[in-house]
C-alpha cells in the first residue's frame, strides 16, 4: 500500500487521533521548514545589513499576502473538491478537478507577476512606507513577484497532494527546498552583500525547485489524480465548483489581507524603528501559526473526505480532538514568545529601539493565541463542510472592519501604537465567540439536528 493510501485509509477509518495526527505532523514539520526560510530572508538581511533593509523585507508581507491571499482561497476550495471526490471514489471529478486546478494556478500566477511588478511602488507609498525604506521594500516587492509563477504553482500541486492525503512528499519537497533558500541567501547576502531584492530571487528560486519536484510526482502517480500535461485546461462547469468553495476563503484572505495593509500604514505612520520591529515580530509570529495552519488544513481534509464518504459520526470526534491539539500548541509557542520576547526580537537586529517595538507587540499578543488557533480551526471544519462563506462572513467583520475601525479611532485619539496590538487579541477573541455559536447552534453537518459541542 502506497503512502497515500495508508493516510488515506487512517482519515476515513480507524483511530481518529491516529488519522488526524498523521496527515498534521508532516504538515507542521513542513510548515516548520517553510517559516524557518521565510524568516531567513529577516534575519539574514537583518543581521549582514541594516535596520532600513530589514524594514523593506518584513513591510511588504502584508502587501504581498494581499495579492496570494485570494487566489490562494480559491484554490483551497479545489482542495475540498477534491477531497470530497475522493471520499466518493469519484475518479472521474477528480481527474477534471485536478487539471482545472492546475491550468488556474498557471493563470493566477502570471496574473499576479504582471500585477506585482506594475503596482509595487504605488502600494507601498500608500502604505505610507518611510522614504528610506521604500526603494528596499518596493525591490523586494517586485522581485518576489517576478516569481510568482513558481510560488502559487507550488501551492496548487501540493494542495493537490495534501487533499488526497500525502502530506510527506510536499514535506520532503519543502524541506529541500528551504535548504536551497536559506544557502542563497547567506550566499548572496551574507558573502556578497546584495540588495534586498536577492533575498527575494533566493526565495523564489527554490520555489521553483519544491514546484517542479511536487509537478513531477503528480505525473508519475498511479492514481485518480495523476496529471496528464496536455488535458490541462479549463473546464467551466468544475471551475465553477471550485469557486463555490473557494471563493469566500480567497475574498477572506484578501479582505483581511488589505486590512493588514491599513495596519501596516499605521505602524509606518511612528517610524523607521516600528516598522522594522513589528515586521520582525509578524516573522516570527509566523511560527506560532504552524499547528494553527496544519491543524486547520487536516481538520479541513477530514471533514470533507468522511463527508464524501458519508461518514458523518466520525466528524464531530475529529473536529473535538484536532481543535483541541491546535489550542494547547499554539498557547504553549505563546507562552515562550512571551517568556523570551528580547531574545527572539533581538536575532533580526541588536538596535535597542527595534527591539522595544517588537517587545512590546509580541508580549500584548502572544498570551492570546489560543484564541487565534480556534478561530482558524473552526474556519477549516466549516471550509471542509462546504461552509466557507460563515468563516469569511465572520473573519471578514471581525479581522477587517472592527479591527481597522479600532485601530483608526484609538491611533487617531491616542497616537499610541499600543492600541494597534491590542486590535489583533480583542478580534481573534471576537471572531471565536462568533463560530463556536454557529458551530454548536447550527446544523453544518446537514443531519436535521443542533451539533453538540
Amino acid at each position: 500500500m502506497h503512502s497515500t493510501e495508508l493516510s488515506n485509509a487512517t482519515m476515513l477509518s480507524g483511530s481518529i487521533p491516529r488519522g488526524i495526527l498523521s496527515f498534521a505532523f508532516p504538515i507542521f514539520i513542513g510548515n516548520l521548514f517553510q517559516q524557518f526560510y521565510n524568516t531567513a530572508d529577516a534575519l539574514i538581511v537583518g543581521h549582514f545589513l541594516d535596520k532600513q533593509s530589514l524594514a523593506g523585507v518584513t513591510s511588504s508581507s502584508f502587501l504581498i499576502f494581499m495579492f496570494v491571499g485570494f487566489l490562494n482561497g480559491i484554490a483551497l476550495g479545489a482542495g475540498v473538491l477534491i477531497s470530497k471526490y475522493f471520499g466518493a471514489r469519484d475518479e472521474a471529478g477528480m481527474h477534471h478537478a485536478v487539471h482545472t486546478d492546475i491550468a488556474f494556478g498557471l493563470a493566477g500566477g502570471l496574473a499576479l507577476t504582471v500585477l506585482g511588478v506594475l503596482f509595487a511602488r504605488p502600494l507601498l507609498t500608500l502604505m505610507g512606507t518611510p522614504a528610506d525604506v521604500l526603494p528596499h521594500s518596493v525591490a523586494y516587492f517586485r522581485t518576489y513577484f517576478c516569481g510568482s509563477l513558481a510560488v502559487f504553482l507550488y501551492n496548487i500541486v501540493t494542495g493537490i497532494l495534501q487533499a488526497v492525503g500525502d502530506s510527506r512528499h510536499p514535506l520532503y519537497y519543502l524541506i529541500l527546498s528551504s535548504g536551497i533558500n536559506i544557502l542563497l541567501d547567506l550566499l548572496f547576502v551574507g558573502v556578497f552583500r546584495f540588495s534586498v531584492a536577492s533575498a527575494a530571487a533566493a526565495t523564489v528560486l527554490s520555489q521553483f525547485v519544491s514546484a517542479a519536484l511536487a509537478f513531477r510526482r503528480l505525473m508519475k502517480i498511479d492514481a485518480g489524480y495523476r496529471v496528464v500535461p496536455k488535458e490541462i485546461r479549463f473546464d467551466p462547469q468544475m471551475f465553477g465548483r471550485i469557486l463555490r468553495y473557494g471563493l469566500p476563503s480567497g475574498v477572506q484572505n484578501s479582505v483581511i489581507g488589505f486590512a493588514n495593509v491599513i495596519v501596516q500604514s499605521s505602524i509606518n505612520h511612528f517610524d523607521t524603528d516600528a516598522t522594522a520591529g513589528c515586521g520582525a515580530y509578524f516573522k516570527l509570529e509566523g511560527f506560532a501559526f504552524l499547528p494553527v495552519t496544519c491543524f486547520a488544513m487536516a481538520l479541513s481534509t477530514f471533514v470533507s473526505q468522511n463527508i464524501g464518504a458519508a461518514q458523518q459520526s466520525r466528524v464531530k470526534e475529529g473536529c473535538r480532538f484536532g481543535v483541541l491539539c491546535s489550542v494547547l500548541l499554539t498557547e504553549g509557542i505563546g507562552i515562550l514568545f512571551w517568556i523570551f520576547a528580547p531574545f527572539f526580537i533581538g536575532l533580526f537586529n541588536d538596535d535597542p529601539s527595534v527591539i522595544a517595538y517588537g517587545v512590546r507587540q509580541m508580549r500584548t499578543e502572544s498570551l492570546f493565541y489560543l484564541f487565534l488557533a480556534f478561530s482558524h480551526c473552526l474556519a477549516g471544519i466549516m471550509r471542509g463542510a462546504g461552509r466557507a462563506y460563515v468563516p469569511m462572513s465572520v473573519m471578514v467583520l471581525c479581522w477587517c472592519v472592527i479591527r481597522v475601525a479600532y485601530i483608526r479611532v484609538t491611533v487617531s485619539l491616542t497616537d499610541n501604537i499600543f492600541y494597534v496590538f491590542t486590535a489583533y487579541p480583542l478580534t481573534w477573541l471576537l471572531s471565536s465567540v462568533l463560530l463556536l455559536i454557529y458551530y454548536c447552534k447550527v446544523d453544518w453537518l446537514g443531519t436535521k439536528k443542533t451539533v453538540a459541542c
